[in-house]
């Protein structure tokens, strides 16, 4: 009568469905101001303005002479113009000679176009004979100038707030001379395993026991999709116990629990009543495999995700909810992972109502995606894992799947 009272109360929900009720808990959290090598992969929370011209000054294009374009008119290679070197000038240095009719200043890249001059022409159409310079062909005016504010105008709206900060981005930051700049800050994400069973790495295992890979799964995933984890370790299936350790973690100020273990519905699965007990419950099962018994809510204030012991339950359910939570959190908005079609190799033949995600290895093949089981799908076999590159998704509608069958695949 209790189980049937709880399915009643907490009924499954579609993968969107509960989707949905997890990301209305979430918005993107406060600025920082943090050093512009730190604000990689980052969104950007000010709009940036450029206060001067880049390049500051009109500068040569390439290495060669900088002279009037008018001297080098009828030049070729049979009829040379020669003019006179009055100086030369390098990237870096303002030439404080100018250049007048008859003369010529060697000028290299990324110099300053020196007073006077209209034009540069390159070494290479050019032949120096002592103080002089035979030049053999004709440029018109502005010919290998780089114009002030050809990159970038003074006042100039550079980067727009909202933005995701790529490599070229935190260049374009260090041009207009920033050190730092305002992004949206990195969520704090507490990660803590819970079972009797298991045991710290480094330490033997005793009978019974097996090695905690789970944390250490779920807090590589909060970095590869830029959080902070923060290792809460093992709590015990004791109320007690999971309740300190949540208790902790609200105390270093986290953004969301990510709690494996504990949300089926054995004697020992107890984080669903610390939850209910210490705050609420919002659904406890989705309409997937692997990882139906999920259970999501808050504590403290913080939203919790109670994902299965399993650990490719653990990383899927990560990908599928925790993933497009922590980017939201970090301004990202858009949430999608990359997805291919690609034909399934091989045959499914026992499949339920849920959504199923099979751990697939997608490779291209003129010029059509083909994918293929990496092994037994059992949601305790993390190899299988290891040596997928992708998900390719099930509806619910399908009992079964013939090889051939074309699929969406979800990258990975």
């Amino acid at each position: 009568m209790e189980k049937r009272a709880v399915t009643e109360l907490y009924p499954m929900l579609s993968v969107e469905e509960a989707l949905e009720q997890v990301l209305s808990h979430f918005r993107p959290l406060e600025p920082e101001r943090v050093p512009i090598l730190e604000a990689l992969d980052r969104v950007l929370a000010e709009d940036v303005y450029s206060s001067f011209d880049i390049p500051p000054r009109a500068n040569s294009a390439m290495d060669g002479y900088a002279l009037l374009a008018a001297d080098t008119r009828g030049a070729g290679p049979q009829t040379p113009k020669r003019l006179r070197i009055i100086g030369d000038v390098a990237a870096g240095y303002v030439s404080e000679a100018a250049v007048t009719p008859g003369t010529a200043i060697r000028i290299m890249t990324g110099a300053p176009i020196p007073p006077g001059a209209d034009a540069v022409v390159r070494f290479e159409d050019t032949k120096q004979q002592g103080e002089w310079v035979d030049v053999f062909i004709e440029v018109p005016a502005g010919n290998e100038i780089r114009l002030a504010g050809e990159d970038v105008r003074r006042g100039e709206l550079v980067l727009r707030r909202g933005i995701r900060i790529r490599p070229q981005e935190v260049g374009m930051l260090a041009s207009l001379g920033r050190q730092e700049v305002v992004v949206i800050r990195r969520p704090r994400v507490a990660v803590l395993a819970t079972g009797d069973e298991l045991v710290e790495a480094g330490h033997p295992l005793g009978p019974g026991k097996i090695y905690n890979s789970n944390s250490y799964s779920n807090a590589a995933q909060v970095i590869r999709y830029g959080g902070i984890p923060i290792m809460l370790g093992i709590a015990r299936d004791r109320i007690p116990e999971l309740t300190e350790k949540i208790k902790a973690g609200l105390a270093q100020g986290v953004d969301l629990f990510l709690v494996s273990g504990g949300v089926s519905v054995g004697d020992f699965d107890v984080v669903k009543n610390v939850l209910a007990a210490e705050g609420e419950i919002t659904f406890w099962r989705v309409r997937m495999k692997p990882g139906k018994p999920m259970a999501f809510g808050r504590i403290g204030g913080v939203p919790l995700l109670g994902m299965p012991g399993n650990p490719v339950s653990v990383m899927v359910s990560f990908e599928i909810f925790a993933r497009p939570a922590i980017l939201t959190m970090m301004g990202i908005t858009e949430l999608d992972k990359p997805t291919v079609e690609a034909v399934l190799l091989d045959e499914v033949k026992y499949k339920d109502d849920r959504r199923h995600f099979l751990r697939v290895y997608v490779e291209g093949k003129n010029g059509e995606y083909y994918a293929r089981l990496t092994g037994e799908q059992g949601s305790g076999i993390l190899s299988s894992m290891v040596k997928a590159n992708g998900l390719a998704i099930i509806p619910e509608t399908w009992d079964h799947v013939p090889a051939g069958e074309r699929v969406q695949v979800m990258m990975l």
